[in-house]
């Protein structure tokens, strides 16, 4: 490369170091042409994802695989009901910016059996929740927002949610469960699943 400039010369004799590069659609020794004009028209998006298929927004693809945008980051939402030893039955992919309240509505029926307590969050507390709970026979311990009246939440009751806590920790001990890594809310369900089966062949 000359100072000053971009102009490129020739080292050698032609056939050797300093033979012009082909350009274009010439021909080649053999009669074959390489085209590479235009090559990057066909190519993916910088993000990989490529356009929805058959029509459908990417907003709607991100909802069908659990995916959303809440202010904690891009991500996924799982909901879990757990036993009272801290043992997780039952799991539930929302995407991010969506409320626990509609998921652990649904979760609520399959319930292998009633419990005495259902412990939760300020996250679930509404009056939806404590009748459902209420109405199948439980009781509630989810304490009150502050915009809300006062209830009846016993602490003794409300100091079981660690365990849920302590769950989480265990399962985010694998990393595929701490940082979501598959593409489909199904796969990201079954590491799941088997994170929670290895926690319950633990003592």
């Amino acid at each position: 490369m000359v100072a000053g400039g971009t102009t490129f010369h020739p080292l050698g004799e032609t056939g050797r170091v300093g033979t012009p590069a082909r350009t274009g659609s010439g021909p080649t020794e053999r009669g074959a042409r390489y085209d590479f004009s235009g090559w990057h028209k066909h190519q993916g998006s910088p993000q990989g994802g490529g356009s929805p298929k058959k029509g459908a927004s990417f907003e709607e693809r991100d909802h069908r695989e659990a995916l959303g945008r809440s202010r904690g980051g891009y991500g996924t939402k799982v909901c879990v009901i757990a036993d009272g030893h801290g043992k997780a039955f039952g799991f539930a992919l929302a995407p991010g910016q969506a409320h626990e309240l509609l998921l652990a509505l649904a979760m609520l029926d399959s319930l292998p059996a009633i419990p005495l307590w259902v412990v939760a969050d300020k996250g679930y507390a509404s009056n939806a929740m404590r009748e459902r709970i209420w109405d199948m026979g439980a009781r509630p311990a989810i304490p009150a927002k502050r915009r809300d009246g006062p209830v009846a939440c016993p602490k003794w009751a409300y100091r079981c949610r660690h365990l849920v806590e302590n769950l989480w920790a265990r399962l985010k001990e694998w990393r595929a469960v701490a940082t979501r890594y598959e593409k489909t809310a199904t796969s990201f369900l079954a590491v799941i699943h088997i994170a929670a089966a290895a926690d319950w062949i633990k003592p």
